[in-house]
């Protein structure tokens, strides 16, 4: 056509004027002209009841309203002079009243019309017709008989009705008679046999039609079926010969299925476009056939095709085009198969392609077009009219062009409106649809409603309409919050009505949006509002629970919502709502469930809704229990040694069964005890078992499941075996001697269920090993041991025991190994002696000891030593240590011994029995190993630039101390260290003073002994002199072992020292970890809250000085190794610091007037005094001093004994001379090198603390109260280190 080759542009033109041409919206727009639409009428076939009065609707709108007016049969339909026939007012719908008339009068077809001034329009015809539901003719019906075997029809044949009435078969009593594969209602309401049987025997087949439009049911009269065997045929023939067809007379045998409908190999079926096809096939035979269905021409379509009646009946949904073709139906039995092949034709009553024709509003000297496009099969064919005219029998009108099923409408001038009637019509069927031309000027005008609000879940589509009106159709253009630009490009899309739309909507996209409709007429704008909400999110969700029965269990459900919108949680059970139960407690954020009963179990749905959406999650609940005992025991196949049992599984309580338990009850031997026989999987309900002889057996199951085992199933019935000879002998057999001349056989004994028999006993056989000699045999009862005396000493023995009862002896016994009792060895180990392989190592050799002396089973040797004495010890110490080496050894090392020491050993065997005699005493000598570090090492007469060293000798010297090695050097405040310097000093030498050192500089020293072996371990310390306020003063150090690591794997810290002054101390530490900063907590000691600890941050160092410290008060310190973000990763243990008590700072009163006149007074009165006192000696007076000095001599200065520090054997006695140039006190008195007192006698009352590694680092003080008391009175002699060191616990 002509129209189809238009340029491209112009289509486009007209394809936008029919997606944008809009019906004028009389409702919101007063005074706008439209032509009639009909907007409801009655369907094209009205079946109406003929109790009822006949209502033809016709519904219509249009401005002016339309008027209306009917035809029936093609003609007017005079309603106003059919005093039965009303018409509604403002309305085309007709009401006939049949009080008074038949409904037949009033049957016909009917068309309404609708008009005003700018058009008609008119409605599809109405058919008419009253229902009908007629009664079932009169007939006799005869009994039918039937041979067993054959087929059957029973025709139902229902009276004609409108519509069709609905047929089912019932007896009697209104029940539905049973149908089945055999058994089926066709199509058309007959009842089909396959093949009868002898139950299908009854005189109530009742054919019912309901006829649905008038609610009525009609029936059939019974039919009478008798099913007979041949041989009850010929009994009965003579009576039912008059009234009776008889169908068979011969024997029915198995036959092959033949086809009771459709007749025939093929058959076609037409079917309408959209409607449903049911196609059937019903066979009988012998045995009863099976119905399936193919398509041959293609597949079935699966989501609209069903199998009906057995699948006796194919069932196709809203047919199309493409389910034509050909299918097949297919029966089958054991003794072959039938076809039959249905040809399908689908025809088509017209149908809209797309859509109807739409209304068209166009402004004067616009163009558009009516689309009328349908299709059907066969082709339809296409009539127009014009306000219910033919169109070709309408005005001519030079704008509008008819081109098959388009008019087109070109420069359309006012006065142009009307309505056009497109009618499509085939032999099924017809369409026909009113559309309207209605020529409009008007501006443009926004219907949706201003200052709307769109609240939208964010990522979600926003749609924002913008419903206009305006001819010309207006332009709609979007802008948001400032008009800065049109909103046109992503993430915006612009609708041709209008709408606009945000795929995925977003925080950003909140605002104003205003949209602007625009024509050649007017502008108009409207302003609506965007909210984006956060979704709503469960964010943990229910889980899978299982629980048992009786428990709680809870059900968790946290959701996150946009807080602007007002959420409600709904929790379902299985979909529906929970059970009205006080058990069931909803939170806001979780469900619980109390004493869960089985009933709880089910699906849980956790809804959260708000006004915009919604988040749902589902959990299942599973409620498990123990399971039920198993039931119905039984034993079968029952065997002298073994029965099979079986039992019946209790319910499972939703936990599948994993294992069953077999037990069993011995009421011969242990009534009333249950013993575990076997074990099965779950899934198993037999168990072969096997036996022993002699039991009365008695058997119970137990089954176990995830939550436990069940309780126990009820006792079998008892099953006894017979006795016999036992099966196996004891086991365990052993022999062994408890005194040296006997013999003591055990075994393990047979339990009743391995006696097999009455009269059990054992037969005892033994002889020596290796001897030719015969058994030796007793009979043993009630016991499972027997001695044999006067067995010669540890000899082997060969011993067998077998089990005996009434029926007979066990199988041979094995052959088990034993010895006679054991007694003491007889003999020491020969040629002893040892080997030294370093200063605490020495390995020990013997030779062993002859088998026959050792006389038993030998568990090895005892090595014995102790050591004698060394270089400075009682010779008289004999502590000994043992050593055992288990097994047949020949030599054995000895670990752990003393250097430079006398060693005494010997060595012994021993068996089970005991020890032999010692060996020989043999003795060996340790060398000299390197010694221990100095005891103490102290800091006395600090100076601006030297101080004084002293220190006493190792408590182990290890061998002949040569000399001791003093090295030091500066650190920094940085804790590095500068160069160091050594000293080599004499063995004798106890104290070295340091010159020439730098001022406020703190040192650190190390200490070391040194024997022949070499140089033993250091001992360190620190020392600061500081100046403060003009004076020299000397601080308090604290003596530290050197460091060799961490002292312990809990701590990284090592040793700790402190240094104090009248209000500060200086900390200093080492740490082995990989940590760099640190901080100091400090707190006074009588403290015992945690939150009364201060702390001071160090960076980078290992020493810090706390300030502001008050004097005379104890604190608590510990260090801490801090990691990111200040993170406390080790502490170290606790330091005690105790400042000097510091006298308090008053007023000078030295120069006040009346402190100067008292003291005076004083010094006159003290010299009055004196001259008295002077006058008195002169006359002879004696004052007691020497008499007090005699009575208090000082225990230091009495003489040693010789025995207090040499050995008896490896005395040295240059060693206690002191060498030329060593310092000796100025009394004369000789120092010893290892005094007998230790550290604690230095210290108050022995609490001196020590670090991690042993070093004493507590505060030294002086001796006991006696020795300071006599020391006291001897101000006169030399400073000692002791004297020095508590001269400094006094000043501070």
């Amino acid at each position: 056509m002509e129209w189809r080759r238009m340029d491209v542009g112009v289509l486009l033109l007209f394809l936008v004027h029919l997606a944008t041409a809009l019906e004028v919206p009389l409702d919101l727009l007063e005074g706008l002209p439209q032509p009639p639409t009909i907007t409801y009428q009655s369907p094209k076939d009205y079946i109406v009841d003929p109790r009822e009065n006949i209502i033809i609707h016709c519904e219509a709108k249009g401005k002016p309203h339309p008027s209306f007016s009917w035809t029936r049969n093609g003609t007017h339909f005079d309603v106003e002079n059919d005093a039965n026939v009303d018409m509604k007012p403002q309305s085309g719908t007709l009401v006939v009243d049949i009080s008074r008339e038949r409904v037949e009068h009033y049957e016909g077809v009917y068309q309404c019309t609708a008009r005003n001034k700018h058009g008609t329009a008119v409605s599809h015809n109405i058919v008419v017709r009253q229902s009908r539901s007629p009664l079932w003719s009169k007939e006799k019906i005869k009994p039918i008989v039937v041979q067993e075997g054959v087929s059957l029809v029973l025709p139902c044949r229902p009276p004609a009705g409108l519509p069709p009435p609905i047929i089912f078969w019932m007896d009697n009593n209104f029940q539905k008679l049973p149908q089945s594969k055999r058994v089926s209602q066709s199509l058309n309401g007959d009842l089909y046999f396959s093949n009868v049987r002898r139950e299908d025997t009854r005189n109530d087949y009742i054919c019912y039609a309901r006829f649905p439009h008038t609610q009525t049911i009609q029936q059939k009269q019974p039919i009478t079926v008798r099913v007979l065997n041949l041989d009850e045929i010929n009994d009965t023939m003579a009576a039912f010969y008059n009234d009776t067809d008889l169908f068979s007379e011969a024997p029915v045998d198995d036959r092959r299925p033949t086809f009771l409908i459709p007749s025939g190999s093929s058959s076609s079926k037409m079917v309408l476009r959209g409607d449903k096809l049911e196609m059937e096939c019903i066979a009988e035979g012998l045995p009863t056939p099976h119905i399936s269905w193919t398509k041959i021409s293609g597949d079935l379509p699966s989501k609209r095709t069903s199998f009906l009646n057995y699948n006796k009946t194919l069932h196709i949904e809203d047919v199309s085009a493409s389910d034509e073709g050909d299918y097949r139906c297919t029966a089958k039995n054991q003794l072959g198969s039938v076809h039959h092949t249905i040809h399908v034709m689908v025809k088509a009553a017209p149908y809209w392609i797309d859509v109807p024709p739409r209304n068209l509003v166009l402004a004067p000297g616009e163009s558009g077009r009516l689309s009328c496009l349908a299709s059907g099969t066969p082709k339809p064919t296409i009539t127009w009219a014009m306000n219910g005219i033919s169109i070709e029998n309408s005005p001519k009108d030079l704008s509008r062009k008819v081109e098959d099923d388009i008019i087109i409408f070109t420069d359309v001038q006012p006065g142009s409106s009307a309505v056009y009637q497109c009618n499509i019509s085939n032999e099924y069927g017809y369409v026909l649809s009113n559309a309207f031309v209605n020529v409009l000027s008007e501006p443009p005008r926004v219907l949706t409603s201003p200052n709307k609000v769109y609240q939208i879940i964010k990522n979600h589509q926003a749609l924002l309409d913008c419903s206009s009106f305006g001819s010309p159709m207006p332009k709609i253009t979007w802008f948001k919050d400032t008009r800065s630009s049109i909103l046109q490009e992503d993430p915006y899309i612009l609708y041709d009505n209008g709408t606009l739309e945000i795929r995925i909507a977003q925080a950003q996209h909140n605002g104003k949006y205003t949209c602007v409709a625009t024509n050649s007429l007017g502008i108009y704008e409207n302003h609506v509002y965007l909210e984006v909400k956060e979704p709503t999110r469960i964010l943990k969700q229910p889980e899978y629970k299982e629980v048992q029965r009786g428990r709680s269990v809870v059900f968790e459900c946290t959701v996150k919502h946009d807080p602007s919108l007002i959420p409600t949680m709904t929790w379902l059970k299985d979909d529906g709502e929970l059970p009205d139960d006080e058990r069931l407690i909803v939170d806001s954020d979780s469900l619980t469930i109390t004493d869960v009963t089985e009933d709880d179990a089910g699906v849980y749905t956790c809804i959260m809704n708000t006004t915009l959406d919604h988040d749902s999650a589902t959990a299942k609940l599973t409620v498990v229990e123990r399971p039920d005992p198993p039931t119905d025991l039984e034993l079968t196949d029952q065997k002298k040694r073994s029965v099979q049992l079986t039992w019946t599984p209790g319910d499972e309580h939703n936990s599948p069964v994993q294992k069953i338990l077999i037990q069993y009850e011995d009421s011969l031997h242990h009534r009333g005890h249950w013993h575990n026989l076997t074990e099965v999987p779950g899934t198993k309900t037999t168990a072969h078992l096997k036996l022993s002889p002699h039991v009365h057996y008695t058997f119970r199951v137990l089954a176990l499941n995830s939550v436990g085992f069940s309780n126990p199933s009820r006792p079998s019935r008892m099953y006894k075996t017979e006795p016999a000879a036992p099966d196996e002998n004891p086991t365990g057999v052993q022999g062994f001697g408890t005194e040296h001349n006997n013999l003591v056989i055990s075994w393990k004994p047979l339990t009743n269920l391995q006696s097999n028999g009455p009269g059990l006993h054992y037969k005892v056989m033994w002889r020596q090993k290796k001897v030719e000699s015969e058994w030796n045999t007793v009979t043993v009862s009630n016991n499972s041991k027997f001695v044999v005396s006067g067995t010669p000493t540890f000899v082997p023995y060969e011993i067998k025991v077998q089990a005996v009862n009434e029926h007979g002896p066990g199988p041979d016994p094995a052959i088990a190994h034993g010895y006679s009792g054991e007694d003491l060895p007889v003999a020491a180990p020969e040629n002893v002696h040892a080997v030294v392989r370093n200063s605490t190592l020495v390995e020990v050799f013997w030779d062993p000891v002859p088998a026959h002396l050792i006389r038993g089973n030998i568990k090895g040797y005892k090595v014995s030593y102790w050591r004698k004495h060394h270089y400075k010890h009682n010779p008289d110490h004999m502590e000994q240590d043992i050593l055992v080496f288990s097994g047949n050894h020949t030599q054995g090392m000895l670990p752990g011994l003393h250097p430079f020491s006398l060693y005494l050993f010997n060595v012994r065997v021993y068996n089970g029995k005991g020890e032999g005699p010692r060996s020989v005493t043999q003795q060996f000598k340790t060398p000299e190993g390197v010694p221990g570090s100095p005891t103490s090492l102290i800091v006395t007469n600090s100076n601006l630039d030297s101080l004084t060293l002293e220190w006493s000798p190792p408590h182990d010297h290890n061998g002949h101390i040569t000399g001791y090695t003093l090295k030091y050097q500066p650190v920094n405040n940085s804790n590095e260290l500068g160069p160091v310097e050594e000293l080599a000093l004499a063995a004798n030498e106890t104290s070295v003073t340091l010159p020439n050192l730098k001022y406020s500089i703190r040192y650190k020293f190390y200490l070391n002994a040194k024997t022949g072996a070499g140089a033993g371990a250091a001992i360190s310390q620190e020392a600061v002199i500081i100046r403060e306020e003009g004076s020299t003063q000397s601080l308090h150090p604290i003596a530290r072992s050197p460091p060799h690591g961490p002292p312990h794997k809990a701590s990284p810290f090592g040793n700790i020292s402190s240094m104090i002054g009248e209000d500060w101390a200086l900390i200093s530490w080492e740490y082995w970890g990989p940590e760099k900063n640190f901080s100091a907590q400090y707190r006074l000691n009588d403290s015992e809250s945690e939150e009364d600890w201060n702390t001071e941050f160090v960076n980078g160092s290992q020493n810090i000085t706390l300030k502001g410290l008050k004097g005379g008060l104890c604190y608590r310190v510990r260090l801490v190794a801090l990691g990111h973000h200040d993170q406390e990763f080790h502490h170290s243990k606790e330091l005690l610091v105790t400042l000097p008590a510091v006298a308090s700072r008053q007023v000078d009163i030295a120069t006040q007037g009346w402190f100067i006149g008292l003291m005076c007074a004083i010094a006159l009165l003290i010299l009055i005094l004196l001259i008295i006192c002077f006058i008195q000696r002169n006359k002879g007076g004696k004052y007691p001093v020497k008499e007090k000095e005699d009575a208090h001599t000082d225990p230091e200065f009495q003489p040693m004994k010789d025995d207090d520090c040499t050995f008896v054997e490896y005395s040295d006695n240059e060693d206690h001379k002191p060498l030329k140039g060593s310092r000796s006190p100025s009394n004369g008195t000789v120092k010893r090198d290892d005094s007998d007192d230790s550290l604690v006698d230095y210290g108050e009352g022995g609490d001196g603390q020590f670090n991690e590694d042993g070093s004493f680092i507590g505060q030294y003080s002086g001796k006991s109260a006696s020795r300071d008391t006599a020391e006291g009175h001897e101000s006169s002699e030399a400073p000692s280190p002791i004297k020095a060191m508590n001269s400094l616990n006094s000043f501070v």
